[in-house]
């Protein structure tokens, strides 16, 4: 299985990715559709280009191939160049193909994964201007982005707090949301672990809290997803795929933290999500995607069964005797590798397949959404983890 994820890693999806490279504008395409045929005007999204850069640097420092840190390099110079906003602070949503702004709304969850790239860009690199705007945007986020219950999700180019469109599904508009939280998280994680800044600990203290407190339902055993501006539940929601990736998340981010307190608290949560996940969405092959208001949505999603693979990992991880989880994480790959992979030269993955294998809505192959930051940091994980877990 190891050596099948690498290979994928090294001979799919770094491949497919380096393709993407605008040369002309700077950054990476924005759009390939199900038949593969890439617009190279298409809108290039921030969180597209910051997650491909995240990618690349993290690419880097696990295979030490000086081309990645290259790839890695030639993100940084677009998101510094044209994603950040240099007259009122914070990164666009998107911008066109030749890096002119297209839509100028300010995401809590776009300023986060900006944080997240950075950081790691910083790693791999070692440029000290990637930190410090890394830094400069955790203080957008804990000055502008949040009140006193949490953080608030869109606003416009201002910071002028505007309705949450791009974040919310399902029928409803979310003043806050689980999915903003979690990525907050996951950024301060990465910037807390390459920084040491006590500001960063303490709100990767807070967030835990938070989701401890208020977002983990202990009865139903998983997270609530969209909130009202109280961070009260709005929508009778599981999203299988984010309690899954919440689970490895929140370890990843107890062991950066170093503190012994969080991991005692955050364990029994951890091992009730992947519990609760295993059993209700798994079927022995791969994960179904969500359930709203007790119906299952059964298409096969490719985030969802990376993270899957993860999270089922981490699992095991901590709890050893429960092998049921190593296994599940093998037949999660053996599914991928039969149906989620695309065959077809040129190609990385699906976007979706239904739970038999089939494809589904024929949709792209790269959009703003889609990139290699699940499946690609799915290879990353598995790898880095191989030397510690007995397979």
């Amino acid at each position: 299985m190891v050596e099948e994820i690498r290979k994928n890693l090294t001979d799919c999806i770094i491949p497919f990715w380096k393709s993407m490279r605008d040369e002309e504008s700077g950054g990476y395409y924005g759009y390939m559709d199900y038949d593969l045929k890439v617009d190279k005007k298409a809108v290039k999204g921030c969180i597209l280009n910051s997650r491909i850069t995240w990618f690349f640097a993290n690419a880097y420092l696990l295979l030490k191939d000086e081309s990645l840190l290259d790839e890695a390099r030639h993100g940084y110079a677009f998101m510094q160049k044209y994603c950040l906003d240099r007259e009122k602070g914070g990164v666009y949503w998107s911008v066109k193909y030749d890096g002119t702004p297209e839509d100028t709304t300010k995401h809590t969850y776009n300023q986060a994964f900006s944080i997240y790239a950075l950081a790691s860009y910083y790693d791999a690199s070692g440029d000290e201007e990637a930190l410090n705007t890394a830094m400069d945007l955790f203080h957008i986020i804990e000055n502008r982005c949040m009140d006193e219950i949490g953080y608030k999700e869109a606003f416009d180019r201002d910071f002028v707090e505007i309705e949450n469109d791009k974040l919310s599904e399902n029928g409803v508009i979310a003043d806050k949301t689980m999915n903003t939280l979690l990525h907050v998280f996951e950024a301060y994680t990465e910037l807390y672990r390459v920084s040491h800044a006590e500001a960063v600990k303490k709100r990767l203290e807070w967030i835990l809290d938070t989701f401890a407190e208020k977002v983990y339902n202990p009865k139903l055993h998983r997270q609530e997803v969209f909130f009202d501006g109280q961070m009260r539940s709005i929508l009778d929601l599981h999203s299988y795929g984010h309690d899954i990736e919440t689970a490895w998340l929140l370890r990843r981010g107890t062991d950066v933290l170093g503190e012994q307190k969080y991991t005692d608290k955050m364990l029994p949560i951890i091992l009730d999500l992947t519990g609760q996940v295993y059993r209700t969405a798994f079927d022995g092959h791969s994960l179904a995607n969500e359930c709203e208001k007790g119906v299952v949505d059964t298409n096969r999603i490719w985030w969802v069964q990376a993270e899957t693979i993860v999270g089922f990992l981490n699992g095991y991880e901590l709890a050893p005797e429960k092998k049921e989880y190593l296994e599940a994480a093998k037949s999660e790959w053996n599914f991928i590798k039969e149906h989620i992979i695309d065959k077809r030269p040129g190609s990385e993955w699906f976007w979706d397949v239904t739970k038999e294998g089939k494809s589904v809505s024929g949709k792209p192959i790269v959009e703003p959404w889609k990139c290699p930051y699940h499946n690609g940091r799915m290879c990353i994980e598995v790898i880095r983890r191989s030397e510690r877990i007995c397979w």
